[in-house]
């Protein structure tokens, strides 16, 4: 049996008064994730251990079972192996949005949807100016990108930008943890904190006149005028999905998002790129499912499609939106999957999730469990009927978390 994972990165929502009270999962036209409800099982899933903050890399890892005590090492990383970076013993990677600044508040975590290859001169200037022996700026994907320090200390409080919309962003510049330096890693905890608010501010002055900027403010658009690093850690020690679950002999990951790329490269999967993926509300749902579907005709036992669009809405607060991504990804993804399954060659089990909430009214991610459904042919259904955070509570599954959503779906044993 084969298995594929659907994951809408932050789907679940809470109750929206302007909907009846109803969440987004609930209200949205989604006959084909209620399909999946209703033939299937359901339950509902801690993706967040306690004492996590609620990101997507956290959250995304869990779901594939990996103790996020032994693994966690920020976003920074992920993202480096994404792109091809190799990191040395004390590189210090790091997740370096570039932001929109407006007098002292944040105005937003993406410039307004900065196009990569807008990026990347801006990337490349950085690298000129700011870059040295010791500090390398990567291009990465639209407003994410990556920032590694030599010698770095990751006991660092940083706040990911999504966190701060329209919030005073001097109160939330990089801290020192107090902690034990770590033996063999040069700078302690507030010399790489102090060096990040060097460049964070000095990548200000270099970005606020610069042409692409002032052709980007002539148009009415956000100006990508400062870098926020966060995320940081090194490389992290995960074991393969195919050490741990022997019967994913190949494995593949589908999405336009470095980080998922990053987990899905330390988890021993294949990176399949569709064209016209972007993360956001325009991704190319069709490709991604015939991708999903070519994979597991060519010989894929695992597939995991992971489709970021509801949480950029959900960041942006923008609840039309987010109900139509949600109805995109049931509609243009899910659908022809289903379609599909009669020509795959061999049964599929199919898992479909969020890996967070992100509600609209808060716009970041929260702890809260998330719904889930599980699907194979001849599958004993538990009589839920739709697909939702309030019809999972109903579901046979219960409360799961850690390891155990990977394990049951994977056909190991598990006490629920």
């Amino acid at each position: 049996m084969k298995h594929l994972i659907i994951l809408g990165d932050g789907m679940a929502d809470w109750a929206v008064p302007q909907l009846g009270n109803k969440t987004l999962l609930e209200y949205a036209a989604t006959p084909h994730m209620d399909w999946l409800a209703q033939h299937g099982r359901n339950g509902l899933l801690k993706t967040i251990p306690d004492g996590f903050h609620p990101g997507s890399e956290v959250a995304n890892s869990s779901i594939l079972g990996y103790d996020q005590h032994i693994v966690y090492e920020g976003r920074g990383p992920l993202e480096a192996a994404s792109i091809g970076v190799e990191l040395e013993p004390g590189d210090l990677a790091m997740r370096c949005n570039l932001v929109c600044l407006e007098g002292d508040l944040l105005k937003n975590h993406s410039c307004g949807r900065l196009k990569t290859e807008e990026a990347d001169v801006l990337i490349r200037f950085l690298q000129e100016h700011l870059g040295s022996e010791r500090i390398h700026f990567y291009t990465g994907v639209q407003y994410r990108h990556l920032l590694v320090i030599k010698g770095g200390n990751k006991h660092l409080n940083c706040t990911p930008p999504h966190d701060i919309p329209l919030k005073p962003w001097r109160e939330y510049l990089p801290k020192p943890v107090t902690a034990p330096s770590l033996a063999g890693r040069a700078g302690g905890e507030s010399d790489t904190a102090s060096l990040l608010i060097d460049l964070i501010l000095k990548s200000q002055q270099l970005l606020k006149d610069h042409p692409l900027n002032i052709e980007r403010q002539q148009r009415g658009m956000d100006s990508a005028n400062s870098i926020w690093p966060w995320g940081g850690g090194y490389r992290p020690q995960m074991v393969p999905l195919t050490t741990t679950y022997p019967q994913i002999r190949n494995g593949s990951v589908i999405t336009a998002v470095d980080l998922i790329r990053g987990i899905g490269k330390y988890a021993g999967l294949r990176v399949i790129d569709v064209e016209g993926a972007t993360g956001l509300w325009d991704t190319n749902y069709e490709g991604k499912a015939q991708a999903a579907i070519q994979a597991m005709r060519e010989g894929d036992d695992f597939v995991y499609v992971h489709v970021e669009a509801s949480d950029e809405a959900g960041h942006d607060g923008d609840l039309e939106l987010k109900l139509q991504t949600i109805e995109n990804l049931d509609n243009r993804l899910i659908r022809p999957i289903l379609e599909a399954l009669p020509t795959i060659g061999e049964e599929v089990a199919i898992a479909l999730l969020p890996d967070h909430p992100t509600p609209i009214a808060h716009r970041t991610h929260t702890n809260e469990p998330i719904p889930f459904c599980i699907y194979y042919p001849g599958i004993e259904p538990d009589g839920v009927q739709t697909f939702s955070e309030q019809a999972a509570k109903e579901g046979t599954y219960g409360l799961l978390q850690g390891n155990q959503f990977i394990d049951l779906f994977m056909n190991k044993t598990v006490s629920v």
